[in-house]
C-alpha cells in the first residue's frame, strides 16, 4: 500500500510502501508523549525504508533522544532518528540504523486514509503519564515496555497484511 503524508505548514512530503498499514500500536514513552504531541501517545506505521521519497528535505530536522543505559545509568544518545519539519514541529517519521530497512512514519502525519485497527497495543505504559487515556477491553493488550510481536507478525496474525 502506498502511503502519502505531510507535515502541518506543507513544506516536507513523503510517500512510503508499507506492508502493515493499520495504526494500532501507541507508545506512551516520554520521548513520543513530549515530541509528538499527542494524547500522551504516538502512533508509528511501518514502511519499506527503500520506498521512502522525501521532498522537501531541507525543512527535516532529526533529534536523537537522550536515554539512560539501565545497567551504568549513564545517558547516552538514542540510535533512533526522529525526522520533524524544522518549520511547524510536525514529527514525521523515525528511522532507527538497527533495522536499515524499515522506516516508521507517524500516523499523524499520513494523509492517505489508513484503514480502522480492529484492536490496539498499549506499550510503554511504564512511562504512561496519569492523565493519558490508555484504552481498555479485550480488544486492547497493555505491555510496561516494548511487546515481543513485531508490527509484521500482529498484521499477519490478524490476515491484516498487504501486498
Amino acid at each position: 500500500m502506498k502511503l502519502e503524508g505531510s507535515c502541518h505548514c506543507g513544506s516536507v512530503r513523503i510517500r512510503v510502501t508499507t506492508h502493515t498499514p493499520y495504526p494500532y500500536m501507541r507508545c506512551y514513552c516520554s520521548i513520543c508523549r513530549k515530541t509528538a504531541g499527542g494524547g500522551g501517545y504516538a502512533i508509528n506505521i511501518m514502511g519499506d525504508a527503500a520506498s521512502l521519497k522525501v521532498r522537501g528535505m531541507p525543512s527535516v530536522g532529526i533529534y536523537r533522544a537522550w536515554l539512560r543505559d539501565a545497567t551504568s545509568g549513564r545517558r547516552k544518545r538514542s540510535p533512533a532518528r526522529r525526522h520533524f519539519c524544522v518549520k511547524c514541529a510536525s514529527a514525521l517519521w523515525l528511522a532507527d540504523p538497527q533495522w536499515p530497512e524499515w522506516v516508521y512514519p507517524f500516523a499523524s502525519a499520513i494523509d492517505t486514509p489508513l484503514p480502522s485497527s480492529p484492536g490496539g497495543v498499549e506499550m510503554m505504559l511504564d512511562y504512561a503519564v496519569g492523565w493519558a487515556d490508555v484504552p481498555q477491553g479485550r480488544d486492547h493488550t497493555h505491555f510496561g515496555q516494548y511487546p515481543a510481536e513485531s508490527i509484521i507478525d500482529w498484521h499477519r496474525r490478524r490476515g491484516l497484511a498487504v501486498d
